[in-house]
């Protein structure tokens, strides 16, 4: 049940982040939640070699190529999609950071919604 519900309010703050930032763009709420299962699935995927590969240029830049990570998850989602588009790169970065932040609240909720006893 938390895994549908984060689901849904993940495409539902995919819709935000297209409404608050023009870089982004999503045509429905269909294709905010096939982009939020991809951008989860790369994220699961392919985040973590990313992290692995780049680990020296993480350290050096004291984690702030974690960003760039992100972004890239965030824009190769909307290459692979129809129905959900990024103004490139720097759009990618912009909004990759609003959906982080929300996915943060989310799972804050989320957590306090379903905590265990």
């Amino acid at each position: 049940m938390k895994l549908i519900l984060k689901w849904l309010l993940s495409a539902a703050s995919l819709l935000f982040v297209a409404y608050v930032y023009s870089g982004v763009e999503v045509q429905s709420f269909t294709s905010a939640l096939i982009a939020a299962f991809v951008i989860g699935l790369f994220n699961v995927v392919l985040r973590p070699v990313l992290v692995v590969l780049t680990l020296p240029v993480t350290i050096v830049t004291v984690g702030l190529f974690l960003f760039v990570i992100n972004a890239l998850m965030f824009w190769a989602a909307a290459s692979v999609l129809e129905g959900f588009h990024v103004n490139g790169f720097g759009a990618a970065l912009l909004g990759s950071l609003i959906y982080s932040l929300l996915g943060v609240l989310i799972e804050s909720a989320l957590g306090g919604l379903f905590a265990k006893k």
